[in-house]
């Protein structure tokens, strides 16, 4: 359903797939030259596969049946990656011979922080150490550049540093890269991504390539997506780019370079162990001694199985078995809690005597076979390392006994044997900082470089603009004073006072001077214009701006203190007899200024003083020209008694501030004191008025029980009357019931006999 939402927002937009496709050309050319490199490296990818496997192989590693084996390649690479690449690179973009001329200075600024930023936000050290890893590996490390934009109007520039799969890179076959003709880079894309790029180029051609699934090196499918294997091919001798794959045989795209490349290729030289003579076919340096780690492991499984045998066996008489069996036996059991096997042919053993009732294993026998196999393995071992050229230094072992002297050259001469490789990977880091620069220096704006920079400059149309202003400033200048001159009560003040008229003059020619001294100094001012345009010459900038990168291993930090403090001194010693000397001989000053930047150059450490100095030998050189001063005795004389008279109210100042020390610890004495006598004073106000309080409270206390044990009494009192009331109460009502009763009885008497 994608793909058909895709199809159609294409045939929106009016492509003509067939059309295009027909006029296509053809790729069956280019994919010959890429399959016939295929094959001049099928050899070596082969080896490499092996040697992967026996790198790294999760299944192998974890596979408790297989023999036993010592990882001394894997142990060797880990040594020996850190040692030729173990931090990214620094780019160095400055200008040659040491021009001190604004513009290639500023222009050698701005690219140095652009290409800097561009390596950090890229992450190229991961890509470098993938690099690094093939490089100690498989004898071979590519990188490869490219240029991308977000959109077709430029935004989001930025430069892309990949590395390649080793099935991933061919080029020309040739005897060094100088005679390479051709390089190409393989990228993989899914079908949609195939529409999207080489729709509007070939049309529907794309749709005949190969998909398939990505398998890794032992056979196991990478993801489920399906894509296609695109070579990009740069052809220097026919100066064109054209994108082809495997399925198609028209050609996905064809163009002029999109780069405009000192060298042509988007890629630097791939990085190179041992090569094979007249050839660029790496030699994995593992080649070199297979034969040995092919011993070591054969000799470490023999110690393997002899180690298991290494146990306690007897054998004794028993009515059944032969002596064959019973040693296989022994040698074969699993649990070592059997230690005696029985033997029916007991008197094949012996004579039958009771010494010889129970023979033993013969574990001495055993044990010397394995320090033998161990004695033989370490020396199989070293061989490695001598053919390897990883010396004892590298692995941290040292010998106590021995001095630093000693140590420092063992660890020189060990360096000695992958010196090539870390050149290598110094060599690879500018290439590609070089290309990255061009990149950047071609294709990006100066908005972008000047944001990724964080550096302001001014246009050109800035600086014209000040200038205009200075000049309009000057010009209204001039036309006033010219007014004011002009006119006659000026020219009658001037007869009467004209030393006050000159004066007025001066000083209108001194303002008029300013103005001029900043109009120069805004047309001296380097502007982004002025940098862009001195960038994007490609003849001129490769002869105006030296690009290199600071080392790629781990620096000695102790060399580094060691160059840091013979900069100070050079530069401390320097100054101590070339100023003085510029000061009693002006005419010096010129060739003073010289040394000192001559000298600051050879050190990598000042070059981030290179300013400063420049600014400071020019200021030297302006000191030179002025009038000279008193002599060095006279200045002496001067310079002790204004010390003296420092010295003098120094102390005067010192015995003052004393004074007013004391005083102002009496005072504060004075004020603790009284503050000591107002606490103590509000500490028994304090007592009193809560001792009074206590007593208010307590006869308090006392009249609420008072109150409330005669309230109580009242109470009662009132309780037992009403008590007694209530009572007599009930004594009348009970007297009244009974005389009512008593007058009831003869009424009744009367009303009965009335009836009768």
């Amino acid at each position: 359903m994608a793909e058909t939402d895709v199809d159609d927002i294409d045939d929106a937009e009016g492509v003509d797939g067939a059309a295009l496709a027909a006029d296509a050309k053809s790729a069956t050319g280019w994919l010959n030259l890429i399959t016939e490199s295929e094959a001049y490296f099928r050899d070596w990818n082969e080896r490499c596969d092996n040697i992967d496997k026996l790198y790294a192989n999760l299944s192998k590693l974890a596979n408790t049946a297989r023999d036993r084996e010592m990882s001394l390649f894997w142990a060797n690479l880990q040594t020996l990656q850190p040692s030729i690449y173990s931090r990214p690179p620094v780019p160095v973009i400055m200008p040659r011979f040491q021009d001190r001329r604004p513009i290639p200075r500023m222009s050698s600024e701005l690219l140095e922080r652009s290409v800097t930023v561009s390596f950090e936000t890229g992450h190229l050290d991961r890509t470098m150490k993938l690099v690094r890893n093939d490089l100690a590996r498989l004898g071979r490390g590519v990188l490869w550049p490219r240029y991308e934009t977000k959109d077709e109007a430029g935004k989001g520039k930025k430069v892309c540093v990949d590395f390649k799969f080793r099935r991933d890179f061919v080029h020309d076959m040739a005897r060094c890269w100088a005679e390479v003709g051709w390089v190409a880079g393989a990228g993989y894309l899914t079908k949609k991504e195939m529409r999207k790029r080489f729709l509007k180029h070939s049309g529907d051609v794309y749709q005949s390539a190969t998909y398939s699934t990505r398998k890794d090196v032992n056979g196991d499918k990478l993801g489920r997506r399906l894509t296609a294997k695109v070579w990009e091919l740069w052809s220097k001798t026919e100066n064109k780019v054209v994108w082809v794959t495997e399925g198609c045989d028209k050609v996905l795209d064809e163009a002029k370079p999109h780069l405009t490349l000192d060298d042509f290729f988007p890629c630097p030289e791939p990085a190179y162990g041992t090569r094979q003579p007249e050839s660029l076919v790496p030699v994995p340096d593992v080649m070199q001694y297979r034969d040995q780690l092919e011993e070591i492991n054969e000799l470490t499984a023999r110690m393997a199985a002899l180690s298991e045998a290494v146990k306690v066996r007897g054998f004794y008489p028993s009515g059944a078995g032969e002596l064959g069996d019973a040693i296989e036996a022994a040698v074969k059991a699993a649990s070592d809690n059997v230690v005696l096997i029985p033997i029916s042919n007991w008197a094949a053993t012996g004579d039958g005597a009771a010494k010889d009732f129970i023979v033993w294993w013969p574990i001495d026998q055993i044990v010397s076979t394995i320090a033998q196999l161990i004695k033989l393995r370490q020396q199989l071992i070293q061989d490695v390392y001598e053919v390897s050229g990883i010396s004892d230094i590298l692995r941290g072992a040292t010998n106590p006994n021995e001095t630093l002297g000693a140590q420092e050259l063992k660890a020189q001469t060990g360096s000695v044997r992958i010196r090539d490789r870390q050149d290598e990977m110094v060599r690879v880091s500018r290439d590609v900082t070089r290309i990255h620069a061009e990149i950047m220096a071609e294709e990006f704006d100066s908005t972008t470089l000047l944001d990724m920079a964080q550096m302001q400059m001014p246009t050109d149309a800035d600086v014209a603009k000040q200038v205009k202003a200075l000049e309009d400033q000057a010009k209204r200048m001039k036309a006033a004073v010219d007014a004011e001159m002009a006119k006659p009560e000026t020219q009658a003040m001037a007869q009467q006072n004209p030393e006050e008229a000159q004066k007025a003059i001066e000083e209108a020619m001194q303002k008029g001077k300013a103005i001029l001294d900043q109009v120069n100094q805004l047309k001296a001012t380097v502007t982004i214009d002025q940098v862009m345009k001195l960038l994007k010459d490609q003849r001129l900038r490769p002869f105006v701006l030296d690009i290199e990168t600071d080392s790629t291993i781990v620096p000695d930090e102790n060399a580094q203190k060691q160059r840091a403090t013979e900069y100070i001194t050079s530069m401390t010693g320097l100054f101590a007899q070339l100023v003085p000397a510029v000061q009693q001989v002006p005419q010096i000053a010129p060739v003073a200024g010289q040394m000192i930047n001559y000298i600051n150059g050879v050190f990598r450490t000042g070059r981030q003083f290179a300013q400063v100095i420049e600014e400071f030998t020019d200021q030297m050189k302006g000191m030179a020209s002025q009038p000279k001063g008193p002599p060095p005795e006279q200045v002496k004389q001067d310079a002790e008694a204004k010390a003296a008279e420092a010295k003098a109210q120094i102390e005067a100042t010192t015995a003052q501030a004393d004074a007013q020390k004391t005083a102002a610890e009496a005072e504060r004495t004075h004020v603790e004191n009284a503050e000591r006598m107002q606490a103590l004073q509000s500490k028994q106000q304090r007592e009193a008025l809560e001792l009074q309080i206590k007593e208010q409270e307590a006869a308090d206390a006392s009249r609420a029980r008072n109150q409330d044990i005669a309230d109580k009494a009242a109470l009662a009192e009132l309780q037992r009357v009403a008590q007694k009331e209530k009572h007599d109460q009930e004594m009348e009502k009970g007297s009244m019931e009974l005389a009512i009763l008593q007058a009831k009885v003869p009424l009744a008497e009367a009303t009965a006999a009335a009836g009768h």
